[in-house]
C-alpha cells in the first residue's frame, strides 16, 4: 500500500512512450509498470490536483486494453475520462504529465486535439457507448477490421444514454466491445478464483467455436432448427445467470463476460485476449477498486474522485485557511434552515450530493432527500411531478450537467409553469476542469425560455436571500451561483425576500454605467471605485436578474448617461448582455454605446478561474480597461 511516494524510481516505466512499448514487457515487468504508474499519478495530482481515485482504479485495466488491442488503429472510448490517466501516460505524453490540468498544459479528459490516441472528446457521463456505436458503424461502412472499445464505469451506466446506446448496438449486431469498469463492492462476493475460471473457459476459443458451429448447423435442420436454437439458448442462458449478473446485457443483444478482477493483469490479458475475436456486440464486466494502490483514497474514494492539490503522505488538502465559506456550502446550509420552516421543500441531486453541497439536507431530511444517479433529464421531470403536487423541489446541479436536460426544463417545467427550482452551481467559469465543464451557457439556454425566473447573487448573502426569494414566488427559478469561496460578506441571520426583476444601485455616476450580474459585480464596483480615485464618475448596477430586466432602471441609467458597459460570465451570444440590446432596442434606445463583456464565441480551455477572468477581462483589470477605452474613444470622437 503506498503512502509515501515523493522517492520513485521508474525502472520500468522510464522506458515506455507508446503502447507498443508494453506489449513487449513481461509479466513480472507489466505488474512493476502498474505501481510506478501509480506512484507518478498520485505525485502529480498531489501538486496540480485532478480526478485520482478513478484514475488509481482503472489502472491495469487500461494496461490490458493497450498491450491486447492494437491502439491507436483500435480504438477505445472512454467514456468521461476521470480514469484515463494511465491512458495519457502511456501513449506519448508521460513527461508533459506534470502539465495536468495546467494553463496550455495537459487536459484533464481526453481530448482529440492533444493524442491521437484519445478519439473522442468527453467529460460528460454516458457517451461512450453511443460514440463506439458510431465509430463500429463507419467501420463497416468502410470496410475497416478495427476493434471498437468502449470504457464506461458503472455511475455511468445509471445514465439514460447509456442504455440507448446500449439498446441501439446490441441490436446492430456490429463488432464492438463495452467494458464496464465496476467499483461497486456489492458486487465482490463475485469475484474470486471459480468465476474467473468461469469466464476464461466460456471467453476461450474452442468453446466460442463450438457454440457459433453447433448454432449454425441447428439452422439447417428444417423445422425444428429454430426451436432446438432456442431451447440451448435458454439452458444456457439459465447456467450462466446462475453464476453471473448477466442476463440483462444478454437480453439487450451483448455476449456477457464476467465479472473479472480488475487487478490481475494475467486474467484481464487473457480474457480481453479471447474477447477479441468474439463476433458482435460484447460487454465485459470487470470489477475493480476506486482508489486502488493508495491508502487515503481507498479508504475515501468519493474525497479522492475530484481532489484539491494534497500531501502525499498524509493525504490531507494542501489549502490557504479561510473562514469565507464556499457558495455550495452557503447553499447547503441556507436550504437546510429554510427546510426546518417549511415541509414541502425536498431537495434532488444527480449523483452529486457532496458536490452540491447537500450533505447535511441528506442527513437531517434522508425522506426529503433523492438522488437519482447521473439522470439529469429524469431529475428535471421527477422534480416537476412533485411540483404538480404542491411540493417545493430544488434541483441542485451544475450549470454544465444542466444542459442535458433542456428539452425538460422546457416542456416538463416552465411549459406548465411548475415551481421548480433549479438551484444551478458551477455557473461561470469553472478552472482547471475545462472546456466540457465551465457553465457558460445556461444564462441563454435558460432566458429564451417562458415563465422562468432567471437570477444569480454579488455575493454568497444575496444568494441566501434569492434562495428564499425562489421557494417562495411560486413559479420556476433558476438561481446561478459560481465555484468556489465567497466575497467574505457577513451573512444575514434573517432571510428575506427580494423584489422579482429589481436590480440594485450600488454606485452612482455620470461618466459611464456598469450593469454587471452574479459573480462579475463586485469586481466591477471595486474597479469603478479604482477609477473613482482618477476622476472618473462611474455608475454600477447589480442587474440580479436575467430574466426578468429591471427595464425601468436599465432603460433610466441610459437616458440618462448613454454609455453602457454589461459583464457577465456566460457566452455573449443570447447571454445578459444581449438581453441590455434588445431591451434598448425595443423601446428606441439607437443612440446608446454599448459594449459587452464576456466569452466570446470559443471554448474556454483549462486554467485557474483568476487566469481565465483575466484571459477574459471579467476580472478588475480588465473592466477598468473597458471603461477607459471607451470613455477615451468617446471623448475622442
Amino acid at each position: 500500500m503506498v503512502k509515501q511516494l515523493k522517492k520513485v524510481n521508474y525502472s520500468v516505466l522510464q522506458n515506455i512512450e507508446y503502447p507498443a512499448d508494453i506489449r513487449k514487457l513481461n509479466m513480472p515487468e507489466l505488474n512493476t509498470l502498474a505501481q510506478e504508474i501509480r506512484s507518478l499519478m498520485i505525485n502529480t495530482v498531489a501538486t496540480s490536483g485532478g480526478h485520482l481515485a478513478s484514475s488509481l482504479g482503472a489502472v491495469e485495466l487500461t494496461l490490458a486494453l493497450h498491450y491486447v488491442f492494437n491502439t491507436p488503429q483500435d480504438k477505445i472510448v472512454w467514456d468521461v475520462g476521470h480514469q484515463s490517466y494511465t491512458h495519457k501516460i502511456i501513449t506519448g505524453r508521460k513527461d508533459k504529465f506534470s502539465t495536468l490540468r495546467k494553463q496550455n498544459g495537459l487536459s484533464g479528459f481526453p481530448r482529440r486535439e492533444e493524442s491521437i490516441y484519445d478519439t473522442f472528446n468527453v467529460g460528460h457521463s454516458g457517451t461512450s457507448i453511443s460514440a463506439a456505436s458510431g465509430f463500429a458503424e463507419a467501420g463497416s461502412l468502410k470496410g475497416d477490421t478495427k476493434k471498437i472499445i468502449a470504457v464506461i464505469g458503472d455511475g455511468s451506466m445509471t445514465t439514460g444514454m447509456a442504455f440507448e446506446g446500449l439498446n441501439w448496438a446490441g441490436a446492430r449486431e456490429k463488432n464492438m466491445i463495452v467494458v464496464l469498469n465496476d467499483n461497486e463492492m456489492s458486487i465482490s462476493p463475485n469475484v474470486g478464483a471459480l468465476s474467473s475460471y468461469l469466464n476464461r473457459l466460456m471467453t476461450g476459443s474452442a468453446l466460442t467455436k463450438l457454440r457459433i458451429n453447433t448454432k449454425n448447423l441447428l439452422k439447417k435442420i428444417p423445422g425444428v432448427g429454430k426451436y432446438l436454437i432456442k431451447l440451448i439458448q435458454q439452458i444456457e442462458e439459465s447456467w450462466k445467470t446462475f453464476f453471473v449478473p448477466g442476463a440483462l446485457f444478454e437480453e439487450m443483444g451483448f455476449t456477457y463476460v464476467g465479472p473479472l478482477e480488475g487487478h490481475r493483469l494475467n486474467h484481464l490479458i487473457k480474457n480481453f485476449e479471447n474477447v477479441r475475436g468474439f463476433p458482435g456486440p460484447v460487454l465485459v464486466h470487470v470489477i475493480t477498486k476506486k482508489g486502488k494502490g493508495y491508502e487515503f483514497a481507498e479508504e475515501d474514494p468519493l474525497g479522492f474522485h475530484g481532489v484539491a492539490p494534497f500531501d502525499v503522505e498524509t493525504g490531507q488538502a494542501i489549502s490557504s485557511p479561510t473562514d469565507i465559506p464556499s457558495y455550495t456550502k452557503v447553499f447547503g446550509k441556507t436550504i437546510v434552515k429554510l427546510a426546518h420552516a417549511d415541509s414541502r421543500i425536498v431537495a434532488i441531486t444527480a449523483a452529486m450530493c457532496e458536490g452540491t453541497g447537500l450533505n447535511q439536507f441528506c442527513k437531517e431530511f434522508p425522506e426529503r432527500f433523492y438522488d437519482v444517479g447521473i439522470a439529469e433529464q429524469h431529475a428535471v421531470t421527477f422534480a416537476a411531478g412533485l411540483a404538480a403536487e404542491g411540493i417545493i423541489p430544488v434541483v441542485a446541479i451544475y450549470s454544465t450537467f444542466l444542459q442535458r436536460a433542456y428539452d425538460q426544463i422546457v416542456s416538463d417545467v416552465c411549459m406548465q409553469k411548475l415551481p421548480v427550482i433549479f438551484a444551478i452551481d458551477r455557473g461561470g467559469l469553472v478552472g482547471e476542469d475545462g472546456a466540457t465543464h465551465q457553465g457558460l451557457l445556461d444564462y441563454s439556454y435558460l432566458r429564451s425560455i417562458p415563465n422562468i425566473v432567471v437570477m444569480a447573487p454579488k455575493d454568497e448573502n444575496e444568494l441566501q436571500h434569492m434562495l428564499k426569494t425562489a421557494v417562495d414566488c411560486g413559479s420556476p427559478v433558476s438561481l446561478r451561483y459560481p465555484r468556489g469561496k465567497g466575497v467574505g460578506v457577513t451573512l444575514d441571520n434573517e432571510l428575506k425576500n427580494l423584489e422579482i426583476g429589481k436590480g440594485e444601485l450600488l454606485k452612482d455616476g455620470s461618466d459611464l454605467a456598469i450593469i454587471a450580474i452574479g459573480s462579475t459585480v463586485n469586481p466591477a464596483l471595486a474597479a469603478a471605485e479604482k477609477l473613482s480615485v482618477e476622476g472618473f464618475k462611474i455608475k454600477v448596477i447589480n442587474a440580479r436578474f436575467v430574466r426578468p430586466l429591471d427595464e425601468e432602471l436599465i432603460l433610466k441609467t441610459a437616458a440618462a448617461i448613454k454609455k453602457i458597459i454589461t459583464v457577465e460570465e456566460n457566452m455573449l451570444q443570447g447571454g445578459f448582455g444581449s438581453a441590455v440590446l434588445e431591451l434598448l432596442a425595443e423601446k428606441g434606445f439607437t443612440d446608446i454605446v454599448v459594449k459587452r463583456l464576456g466569452i466570446p464565441d470559443e471554448f474556454v480551455r483549462h486554467a485557474t478561474q483568476a487566469g481565465q477572468r483575466h484571459k477574459y477581462g471579467l476580472d478588475e483589470e480588465g473592466i477598468i480597461l473597458a471603461v477607459r477605452e471607451m470613455l477615451v474613444k468617446e471623448s475622442n470622437i
